[in-house]
């Protein structure tokens, strides 16, 4: 079978499952809204894919039809990194996609999607809602034109796909890998040729030989990409993405055209997402981890202390350089640091130290 046909078969059901929750599309009003959203994923893709459609469906029913929502996979309307172009300008009202993909235009966009030796998804959150998280965001879009809010989050995600075994942080060295925003800049200061490719692009770059390693999202996701047919070696903890929060980024002056109560509504189906999505991601990662431990043969390896080591080492060498970039670089990341500190130091105690002992006294392991 043909890889898109299997993604695509795999879907049916999620896309059954998404159409089922949602009502009918209500009457349209005569002030109607219209909506086209571009996404950075493919279409009908299991995790990522549907959970963009999923928000993109739910628009039109909590407006009770006054926002009309046309949605736009990746290379429907423009390609995936000229998402944030295509709203910048107007030429598209949203973008759905991880926001660390812009990291060229300003580092500090990174910093809300995922940046190495970050925020877990329970530190993310409180730092967005409570830690100065979303003004520092919408300071960053102003300068863009843009407004975004979270839409979703994968949670810790793996530390990637290798076609041999990663034992020490020499082994990186000359590796032509996948992975983007600041996680590629780190393993850039071990001498790996950092590639950038959308989703959609991997596969063939993987089989082919043009890069010997890339890194995506967790098991649930990674499983419907079938890289295992090109690197047996599946590495965690991912370093470079341990929350990957999604955005919903709307050109601003289209944002706040809309009245208060729509505003609402669409900050609303965004937060919606956000948790549906994490959910779900952690619903299924470990059932598809071992679909590809038994049914494919993926060996499974942690990076050793030394390769973290060396991660850690060069991270703090490109933190450094964000915070020179510029007075709002380093805003943002002291206010990340400050709520990795705080909340961290409380998750010492609190999460990973339950899971920690629930999991030796059960027994619970890989």
């Amino acid at each position: 079978m043909k890889r898109r046909e299997f993604i695509k078969k795999a879907a049916v059901a999620g896309v059954a499952g998404a159409a089922a929750t949602t009502l009918a599309t209500p009457a349209i009003s005569q002030g109607r809204k219209e909506l086209a959203i571009v996404s950075t994923w493919p279409r009908d893709f299991p995790g990522l894919g549907l959970s963009a459609q999923r928000l993109a469906a739910r628009i039109p029913v909590l407006t009770d039809g006054r926002i009309q929502t046309k949605y736009f996979a990746s290379g429907e309307k423009v390609g995936a990194f000229d998402s944030f172009d295509d709203v910048a300008s107007g030429n598209s009202q949203a973008y759905i996609a991880a926001d660390y993909y812009w990291k060229g235009k300003h580092p500090g966009w990174a910093y809300f999607t995922a940046v190495p030796f970050g925020l877990t998804y329970t530190e993310l959150d409180a730092w967005m809602k409570y830690g100065g998280g979303q003004t520092l965001l919408e300071k960053l879009g102003d300068g863009f034109g843009i407004i975004g809010f979270p839409c979703g989050n994968t949670g810790c995600q793996m530390g990637g796909w290798f076609n041999k075994e990663m034992n020490s942080p020499s082994d990186f060295k000359g590796l032509k890998m996948r992975i983007p925003g600041l996680g590629g800049d780190v393993l850039a200061k071990l001498g790996t040729s950092v590639v950038s490719l959308p989703g959609s692009q991997i596969y063939e770059n993987l089989v082919s030989g043009a890069v010997q390693a890339t890194e995506w999202v967790g098991p649930y996701n990674d499983y419907f990409m079938k890289f295992y047919e090109a690197a047996k070696y599946y590495y965690y903890p991912g370093m470079h993405e341990p929350a990957s929060q999604l955005c919903m980024g709307f050109n601003k002056k289209w944002f706040t055209s809309l009245s208060k109560t729509d505003q609402a509504i669409l900050v609303a189906a965004c937060a919606e997402e956000n948790s549906h999505q994490m959910a779900e991601t952690n619903a299924n990662n470990g059932t598809f981890l071992t679909k590809l431990i038994k049914d494919h043969g993926v060996k499974v390896r942690a990076f050793n202390d030394d390769v973290y080591d060396a991660f850690g080492k060069a991270a703090t060498q490109v933190f450094e350089e964000v915070k020179a970039h510029s007075p709002l670089a380093a805003e943002i990341h002291a206010s990340f640091e400050k709520t990795r500190d705080d909340v961290g130091r409380w998750m010492i105690l609190a999460d990973a130290g339950y899971t920690n002992q629930r999991n030796r006294v059960l027994g619970i392991k890989v």
